[in-house]
């Protein structure tokens, strides 16, 4: 698939090793940290959600092969960030602080994410 010219990627506000909770799909209301984001896509993996089965051959690593479970892609749309102070799901904002450079915000406490 091909990307149009106009189209850019979506503005990304979480970051490897945030804690988020999936807020729509079929993992709704599980959290996890994030292991990896794939930019391109505007997907990230989540620790723990949007599970899958892989069925794998048998190999040197894996003798027998079978059905494992791994993570999948989600969607960043689906993703908001957890706030560390409150706990609960919050949008993030941007902010510069004292020493003068951006820093995200979480918009519930108005605390920096650090």
């Amino acid at each position: 698939m091909e990307k149009k010219k106009h189209e850019q990627p979506a503005k990304i506000k979480i970051k490897k090793g945030d804690l988020v909770k999936v807020i729509a799909g079929d993992s709704k209301g599980s959290q996890g940290r994030i292991l990896e984001i794939i930019l391109d896509k505007g997907r990230a993996i989540v620790e723990g959600a949007n599970m899958v089965s892989k069925h794998t051959k048998p190999n040197a690593a894996k003798p027998n092969g079978g059905i494992s479970k791994q993570e999948a892609a989600i969607h960043i749309s689906n993703l908001m960030l957890i706030d560390a102070k409150t706990g609960k799901p919050t949008r993030v904002g941007r902010k510069r602080n004292e020493a003068g450079k951006l820093v995200r915000v979480a918009k519930i406490s108005g605390e920096e994410i650090k």
